[in-house]
């Protein structure tokens, strides 16, 4: 057959998330496969550009101009996301090409296609060919993104996006270095109250009642209120106002300070406007202990009060609500939020525990004391302290208690809500339960943050990245939203913010392993399996856990190194003697050396016991190809109550 060879420019299609799809309603996928073919092919063609073939739900097309490409590829994009049937992500390169009769060959057809995958949801990307040919073009804007090493592909490749007013909201938007830019006129970050009592002990209290003022601001859906990591982030660092606000994307910015001596109490608050440092409204609290839960209610309905925000019915309701008037029981449930506070493992949860229950003790029907328990238990479990059928029934014991004595409290529908996504496997009604958290606090990062995972899991890929971006505005400098979002792209296969979120992970704090645990993953996901290897050790040296070991086991065993991989295997062993070591997390190594009946056979005993990490079972054929297609992790996505289908 004849051969040509010619200079064009290539692109390369693809639906999001159609693989999954196909495994839950195959007319449904192949309905979208036709709208996807009668939408593409006659703007192609309007661009003068040559259709060459189908690749299962992807398009490959050539066309003779960059720029015919390009206008080509914004049309597609648009035409999408007005029929909002599906999405799509667009990748172009120009090269020589080989023609050969309908079909094409080079390492241009490639390089196209490996930028495709790259692509976030709704954009288009191309590369750096592509970029200097249409930099000139008033119609065409571009934006440089960053530098990729291909598979296949020799040299490093630039890669720039295409800057459209249509795009669909991306996550890398979510993410960057500043919060997305919103509408902040009513937005608000309460810095911690400086403890200025002479015992350090008190730390507890100043620190509480900081974040019962975020707790009550954050009822009112008007207002914008970040989250307790965040604002807790710039504790004692004494910077300027401004820098803050800038840092956190507010308007205002409430601080104070406290001093408690026995029963006395001085508490001094101001409000203040970020633009231009000017107080709004301050004032200074001379009072005792008892009147602490007045003096909240009166700086609450202040900064309302500043904003012109008029509180009605729930919202007015819901801001004067008092969980309980003894001061006791008080001091003795923010001496266990402190603890909770700290993330120290099974010490620092008994910890919170034990004052929780000493706040139970002194008021029996104290909401808030039993959602502290909840989430304890939840975390002692999920984090390997205590088994399942030593921590969970606690936990669901505290939070329905907690919801038979007020059920509006969201943190008790957030713990229900993870046990039902993580342990239960009731996707749907983690999902009610997720849903009903956020009606009663619109402010709840953690909320927004666990329903993104949810949302990921199961495929529901526009709502996942809404909710991701939503926690992250809210609280973007807490390391759980950021870890969060982190997986949340991979699990919809958004690699390149996937790869920001790492980076942002190590910049925030370079002592947590899960930076390099993403960008380990990352690497991985992309077959670059030597940068794979280097961040997964440097996790590892963070964290030596069964956790961060397995992830190493399994990829020594996707990269042949069969000896290392028995290593970890046998160290997970030894550890199983003395501290939780999950099923899973010893089937992954199993599956990177290509045990596939111990890999099973450990599945299996992880479904039996319910374990959390069973959820990301079919994602991990991003990582063990034989995952792909194996009836045995088929048949277990299907138990699991997950599509069958992995998405790849």
């Amino acid at each position: 057959m004849p051969q040509s060879r010619q200079l064009a420019a290539i692109m390369f299609t693809d639906i999001v998330g159609y693989t999954a799809l196909m495994g839950d309603d195959e007319d449904k996928a192949f309905s979208i496969l036709n709208q996807n073919r009668h939408l593409q092919k006659p703007i192609i063609e309007k661009f003068g550009g040559r259709w060459i073939k189908e690749l299962g739900d992807g398009v490959m097309a050539s066309f003779t101009t960059v720029s015919d490409a390009v206008n080509a590829a914004k049309e597609i994009q648009t035409q999408c996301i007005e029929q909002a049937a599906f999405s799509l992500r667009i990748g172009i390169h120009q090269g020589e090409i080989v023609f050969e009769g309908d079909d094409v060959f080079g390492d241009a057809v490639n390089i196209a296609s490996r930028i495709q995958a790259l692509a976030p949801i709704g954009g288009i990307w191309i590369s750096e060919s592509v970029h200097n040919n249409v930099s000139n073009k008033k119609e065409i804007n571009t934006k440089f993104v960053r530098v990729e090493t291909l598979k296949n592909v020799k040299e490093p490749v630039r890669i720039y996006e295409v800057v459209t007013n249509n795009n669909e909201p991306e996550l890398s938007n979510l993410i960057s270095q500043k919060p997305l830019k919103t509408n902040v006129n009513k937005s608000i970050a309460v810095l911690p109250f400086v403890n200025m009592s002479n015992d350090q002990e008190q730390e507890y209290f100043s620190d509480g009642i900081t974040e019962e003022i975020i707790n009550v601001l954050a009822q009112i859906k008007e207002l914008k209120v970040l989250g307790r990591t965040s604002s807790f982030s710039f504790k004692g660092k004494n910077q300027d106002l401004r820098v803050i606000g800038e840092q956190l994307n507010v308007k205002l910015i409430l601080e104070g300070s406290v001093r408690k001596s026995g029963n006395k109490l001085r508490i001094t608050v101001q409000l203040i406007n970020v633009a231009d440092g000017y107080h709004l409204w301050s004032d200074r609290y001379d009072r005792q202990m008892e009147d602490i839960f007045d003096i909240q209610d009166e700086i609450s309905l202040a900064v309302l009060h500043a904003l012109k925000i008029t509180l009605l019915g729930d919202e007015k309701e819901a801001v004067l609500k008092r969980y309980t008037d003894n001061t006791e029981a008080y001091q003795l449930y923010l001496q266990g939020r402190f603890h909770y506070n700290k993330w120290a493992g099974l010490e620092g949860y008994n910890k919170a525990i034990e004052y929780y229950n000493k706040a139970i003790d002194k008021e029996s029907e104290y909401a808030l004391a039993y959602t502290g328990l909840a989430s304890c238990y939840l975390n002692l479990w999920f984090f390997s302290h205590l088994p399942p059928d030593e921590s969970l029934p606690k936990m669901k014991e505290a939070a329905l208690r907690s919801l038979a004595i007020d059920d509006e409290l969201a943190e008790s529908h957030v713990s229900l809500a993870r046990m039902k996504f993580w342990y239960e496997w009731d996707f749907k009604g983690a999902d009610r339960g997720f849903n009903r958290a956020i009606e009663l606090n619109p402010n709840h990062a953690e909320a927004h943050e666990q329903y993104s995972m949810l949302l990921g899991i199961t495929e529901r890929t526009n709502k996942a990245l809404a909710q991701a971006g939503k926690a992250y505005e809210l609280d973007p400098f807490s390391l759980m939203n950021n870890w969060g979002v982190g997986w949340t792209s991979w699990m919809i296969g958004d690699y390149a913010h996937m790869r920001e979120q790492g980076k942002k992970l190590i910049e925030l704090e370079p002592n947590f392993y899960g930076g390099h645990l993403i960008l380990g993953t990352e690497n991985w996901t992309m077959e670059r399996y030597a940068e794979a290897l280097s961040e997964l050790k440097l996790a590892v040296a963070l964290n030596n856990g069964a956790f961060t070991l397995s992830w190493l086991g399994c990829l020594y065993g996707i990269m042949g190194e069969q000896q290392k991989a028995k290593e970890v295997l046998d160290k997970l062993l030894d550890m199983s003697v003395t501290e939780t070591v999950g099923n899973y997390d010893m089937a992954i190594v199993y599956a990177g050396m290509g045990e596939k009946e111990l890999t099973l056979k450990c599945l299996e005993k992880g479904f039996e016991r319910h374990e959390g990490m069973m959820v990301f079972t079919r994602h991990w054929a991003k990582l063990i190809p034989w995952f792909k297609n194996d009836p045995g992790i088929i048949a277990l996505s299907k138990n699991i109550g997950l599509p069958s289908n992995c998405v790849i």
